[in-house]
């Protein structure tokens, strides 16, 4: 007899939370214990419940899914799939230490995927790689960013990026001879990357130092920043002294 997935269904959506029931309810070794429209209750309800897996929100009013996790603790902790409606919450650490993620929206097909592999890998040795996870989100300097493109989802590390243009809401990732489009303010981005080896040196640009070929000066203390592909950026002389900060030396 196949053994039952005693499964938890966290989401502050109550649409999300129904769309979930109906995709579960479908599958004979699923059972739904319980729904969770808050982390603090799904605290409690896995204290009581004590599932074997839990699909949890990520985005969530007062305790989000990361901060829910810390306050189930070690112990108690069941398997989990993370639900997201945002890329960025989507990194490379999802894949080497979480069961698995649903990206917003998801259909049949997508949840057929995440069982499939919520059965192969439910296995010991989840939870402190589920922690270890925890510890790779919590830290400040993310190492990849995800986006979505030619519908596929691309991990695109951060030492491959040349450079950064703003496009509104909107950065323009250039990387090699492609470029990606990632909703995310030049701003909110900046402060992932690690300002040793990304400078800002424009208003809508952020460049790869490690990418720099050569600069030539312009006139009124504004340069030229040549990359080694080729592309010329201009470094303008508002963002000339941060420049230098990440530079470590005077221009």
């Amino acid at each position: 007899m196949t053994p039952t997935i005693r499964t938890l269904i966290v989401d502050d959506e109550p649409l999300a939370r129904k769309k979930l029931r109906a995709l579960l309810e479908r599958e004979d070794d699923v059972e739904i214990v319980g729904e969770c429209a808050t982390g603090r209750a799904a605290v409690a309800a896995v204290k009581q419940a004590s599932p074997d897996l839990m699909f949890l929100d990520i985005q969530m009013p007062g305790l989000d899914g990361f901060s829910t996790l810390e306050e189930i603790g070690e112990e108690n902790l069941p398997k989990v799939v993370f639900v997201t409606a945002y890329d960025k919450y989507a990194l490379r650490a999802f894949e080497v230490h979480a069961l698995d993620y649903i990206l917003k929206p998801f259909d049949r097909e997508r949840m057929t995927q995440v069982l499939l592999r919520v059965r192969r890998e439910i296995a010991p040795g989840a939870t402190r790689q589920l922690l270890s996870l925890l510890e790779d989100l919590r830290s400040p300097h993310h190492q990849t960013l995800l986006v979505k493109h030619a519908g596929n989802i691309m991990f695109v590390p951060h030492e491959e990026i040349d450079w950064v243009e703003a496009a509104d809401n909107y950065v323009r990732l250039h990387v090699g001879n492609n470029s990606y489009l990632l909703r995310e303010t030049i701003s909110n981005l900046e402060t992932t990357l690690d300002q040793r080896s990304f400078a800002r040196i424009h208003r809508s640009t952020i460049v790869n130092i490690r990418r720099i070929k050569h600069l030539r000066p312009l006139f009124h203390g504004d340069y030229e920043v040549v990359l080694k592909s080729g592309v010329r950026l201009t470094l303008s002389r508002t963002y000339r002294l941060p420049f230098e900060r990440a530079l470590g030396r005077q221009i």
